[in-house]
C-alpha cells in the first residue's frame, strides 16, 4: 500500500468512527416508544414507536439487534403480546416473535439463538428460537414471574417470581425446570458474574440482595438494604468488585461492595429508579427514573450524577452492549 492510500484508509477511518459511538437504549412502557442515547454527548438520538407496553429488553451478542417485550395494559387488551426484533441502527421492527401473555422479561442465550422470556398472567417462561421464531418450549415457573437472566456459560436461566418468592432455574440445553430457589419477598432482577458461578438477585419488598451460588442454585448471603431501599435493577461493574442497585421508590442507586458487601455509596437518580445499564469501560452508569421521566447519568469514579436526560414517559429498562 502506498503513502497516499494509507493516508486515504487512515482519513476512512476517522471519519467512520462516530458511526461507533455505543448506545444505551430505553424501552418507555407508557409511551411505547424505544430511545437511543449517545453515550459521548449523553443526549437521545433517535426515538421510535414500537406498540403498547414494551418493557424487557436486551441487546444481541453483536450489538446488531434489540429484542424487546411488548404487551398491554390489565383491562384494556389492546395491541398485540408478542417480542419484537428491532435493528439497533435504526430501530425498525424487523421480526415479530410469538411470546405468550403478558410478557415481561427477556434474556437471550449467550449465542443469541435462543430468546428466554416471562409470561406474568400465566406463571410460565416461554423459549423461542430466534432464527425460526419456533418455540421450543413452555415452562411452568412461579407465580407472577418478571425478570429473566440467562447465565454466560449458556446453562442456566434464572425466572424471578414476584409473588412466589422463587428464582426458577431451568437447565437450557435440557429446557426444563430444575430447581427452585427461595429468597426474600418480590424478587426482580438477577444478574450473573461473567464466570456464571454466582448470581445477585434483587428482593424490592424484601429490601435485599442475594448472592446466589449459581452451580449448586443456593443462596450463600443476603445483605439487607436500609429501610427505605426497594431494589430492582442490577448491574455489575467490569471488575466486579461493585454491585450497582436501582432501589425503584427509594429514588437513588446504590454502590455495593461485592467483597464486604456493604454500602459505600448512596446516590439520588430520580423517582421510582427501575432499570440500570452501564458503558463497556464501566466509567458511566445509566438509571432509569421510570415516574420522573429522566435518565440520571452516574460517574463511577466519583459516584455522582453528571447529566439528566429527559426521556419518554415511563421508562422502563434498559439495553447496552458488554464486550
Amino acid at each position: 500500500m502506498n503513502a497516499r492510500a494509507a493516508a486515504a484508509l487512515a482519513m476512512a477511518l476517522v471519519v467512520a468512527l462516530p458511526a461507533l459511538a455505543e448506545r444505551i437504549y430505553v424501552s418507555n412502557e407508557r409511551a411505547g416508544t424505544i430511545q437511543a442515547i449517545d453515550t459521548a454527548t449523553d443526549r437521545i438520538v433517535a426515538t421510535a414507536k414500537i406498540g403498547d407496553r414494551p418493557r424487557g429488553i436486551v441487546l444481541s451478542p453483536d450489538g446488531k439487534r434489540l429484542y424487546v417485550a411488548r404487551s398491554w395494559w390489565k383491562g384494556k387488551h389492546a395491541g398485540s403480546e408478542a417480542i419484537v426484533a428491532i435493528d439497533a441502527a435504526t430501530l425498525k421492527i424487523v421480526r415479530t416473535y410469538p411470546a405468550g401473555t403478558d410478557p415481561e422479561g427477556v434474556a437471550l442465550s449467550p449465542d443469541g439463538k435462543r430468546l428466554y422470556m416471562s409470561n406474568e398472567d400465566a406463571a410460565t417462561a416461554t423459549i423461542v428460537d430466534t432464527s425460526t421464531a419456533k418455540e421450543l418450549e413452555t415452562l411452568v415457573v412461579g407465580t407472577e414471574p418478571e425478570g429473566v437472566a440467562a447465565s454466560p456459560d449458556g446453562k442456566w436461566v434464572y425466572v424471578t417470581a414476584e409473588t412466589s418468592n422463587v428464582l426458577t432455574v431451568i437447565d437450557a440445553k435440557q429446557k426444563k425446570v430444575v430447581a427452585n430457589i427461595l429468597v426474600d419477598p418480590r424478587p426482580r432482577y438477577t444478574v450473573f458474574t461473567r464466570d456464571a458461578t454466582r448470581a445477585w438477585a434483587s428482593a424490592e419488598i424484601g429490601g435485599s440482595v442475594s448472592l446466589i451460588d449459581a452451580q449448586r442454585h443456593r443462596v450463600l448471603a443476603r445483605v439487607k438494604l436500609g429501610k427505605t431501599d426497594r431494589p430492582v435493577g442490577l448491574v455489575l461493574s467490569p471488575d466486579e468488585k461493585r454491585l450497582y442497585i436501582g432501589t425503584g421508590r427509594g429514588n437513588s442507586v446504590l454502590v455495593l461492595d461485592t467483597t464486604t458487601r456493604r454500602v459505600i455509596a448512596t446516590i439520588p437518580a430520580g423517582q421510582r429508579v427501575w432499570g440500570l445499564a452501564r458503558t463497556r469501560d464501566g466509567k458511566k452508569l445509566y438509571a432509569a427514573g421510570s415516574l420522573s421521566n429522566t435518565i440520571t447519568v452516574i460517574d463511577t469514579v466519583t459516584l455522582r450524577p453528571i447529566a439528566t436526560i429527559k426521556t419518554g414517559d415511563g421508562p422502563w429498562g434498559l439495553a447496552a452492549l458488554h464486550r
